[in-house]
């Protein structure tokens, strides 16, 4: 059985008359493509910013193996159209991830950089200001970024809704190769059912009140429909 990356145990996230979380009990299987799905304000985003650290639960635990610090995390937002007069080329843009308070990179972090802009398929065009690239070149500059340090776990939240389908999909076949290459645990948040089915491993549906957690190849015809209704999609 694979060994867990994280494990949320009986969490619970309580703001002024709103229980977001009360009894929330899942795994996070390390190589694991889990996607999370459910309606708008079911806590998705919450959920996200305490696995992030930025958010203290009420109440539970969330663990981390073997230990918090020693877990890099990558994060990809959902789509941000950038002004076209944005200046940092697509290269300078990744490599903000390594430079910390340095204007400059050294020659490891700058092969890190090259990496990550291969991996992405952004390599031939790095020299391109992101405000002059396309949108799914600008998500696939933001999936670079988020990889560029070599995470253990990334982080999708809801990175493919601006998106038409043919880069929805260009941007997941790159998310899965990294998953499957390179044993990245990836958390998907989505409300597109059709992607969470394709290429997830486990899901996690959220719904007011109640959570449903499994793997994606047992979810029943019924379940499609019930979550797709839920989803209005």
């Amino acid at each position: 059985m694979t060994e867990p990356l994280i494990a949320v145990q009986h969490l619970a996230i309580t703001f002024p008359n709103n229980h977001v979380f009360k009894d929330l009990n899942f795994d996070i299987p390390t190589g694991d493509f889990l996607t999370v799905i459910g309606e708008n304000g079911v806590g998705k985003t919450t959920l996200i910013r305490a696995l992030l650290g930025l958010l203290k639960p009420t109440a539970g635990a969330i663990n981390y193996y073997p230990n918090k610090k020693a877990i890099k995390i990558g994060y990809v937002p959902q789509f941000r159209n950038l002004d076209q007069e944005y200046p940092l080329t697509i290269e300078d843009f990744v490599g903000l991830n390594l430079k910390g308070w340095r204007p400059w990179l050294s020659k490891a972090e700058h092969r890190q950089v090259m990496t990550a802009l291969a991996v992405t398929n952004l390599k031939k065009i790095r020299q391109r200001p992101l405000g002059m690239a396309s949108g799914g070149e600008k998500q696939r500059a933001y999936l670079a970024q988020a990889i560029v340090q070599q995470p253990q776990l990334l982080i999708l939240d809801e990175s493919t809704a601006s998106l038409d389908n043919e880069m929805k999909y260009e941007l997941l076949d790159l998310v899965q190769n990294l998953n499957q290459t390179s044993q990245i645990t990836v958390l998907f948040v989505t409300h597109d059912l059709p992607l969470a089915k394709k290429y997830g491993k486990h899901y996690l549906a959220l719904r007011p009140g109640q959570q449903e957690y499994g793997r994606v190849a047992d979810m029943s015809v019924e379940q499609l429909k019930e979550a797709s209704d839920a989803l209005n999609v």
